[in-house]
């Protein structure tokens, strides 16, 4: 049974910001619910209102923060695939004896096609203990001794959260009824970067000059 989708902002932000205490911690799903709060804020500032179904960019910020900051790195892999939930769902599909592999390219490991596309490799079932052990790790995202922030993508990605950040504030100081739908715009942005690895880098690519355009500064 799939889970209804939030219907108020307030459950919207509530919804991803329980999302992001499990993937990293109460602090960081905390500093989104404080952005969020600063863009609704003056949104309902400039509106003159609080109804929240009226306040646009403030639920687009709910949307597409949590989507640049929710990226989906080596630790989140490890998250998801150890969690119980989604070890029953495995074994509910198959009866006997069956082994589980798992079809992955890690940035810092895995080999390079003539494109410069990383070429995904199998793992055995070893690798469901191997999520184990690195899936409580997670503490160490973004700091200097996460081994994993060291590679261009990730790098990439904490960048786009940052630049993201920046620029709204920037959008903030001078938001009006004039400026709301270009700052409605640059906030909806990260709807059109999907995928991972090399799709997504393709898709930030397609995204630079409306993420420039707008004020942003795209790596």
């Amino acid at each position: 049974v799939r889970k209804q989708a939030p219907t108020s902002l307030d459950a919207l932000i509530e919804h991803r910001a329980s999302f992001l205490t499990g993937y990293q911690n109460a602090i960081y799903a905390q500093s989104y619910r404080d952005f969020v709060a600063k863009v609704r804020s003056a949104e309902s500032a400039m509106a003159g209102q609080t109804d929240a179904k009226d306040l646009p960019l403030s639920n687009a910020v709910a949307r597409y923060l949590f989507k640049l900051m929710a990226y989906k790195d080596e630790y989140e892999v490890a998250r998801l695939h150890s969690d119980a939930a989604f070890r029953e769902k495995i074994t509910a599909m198959f009866e006997g004896d069956f082994q589980v592999n798992y079809h992955l390219a890690p940035p810092l490991l895995a080999k390079k096609d003539d494109k410069g596309r990383l070429i995904k490799q199998r793992f055995g079932p070893w690798m469901g203990l191997a999520f184990r052990l690195l899936a409580p790790l997670k503490v160490l995202r973004g700091t200097a001794l996460d081994v994993f922030g060291y590679s261009e993508e990730r790098q990439g990605e904490r960048a786009l959260v940052r630049d993201y950040m920046q620029t709204l504030e920037r959008m903030l100081t001078k938001l009006s009824a004039t400026t709301l739908p270009d700052a409605l715009r640059f906030a909806k942005l990260p709807e059109e970067i999907r995928g991972y690895g090399h799709v997504k880098a393709r898709h930030i690519a397609a995204v630079k000059p409306s993420w420039q355009g707008l004020g942003g500064k795209l790596p």
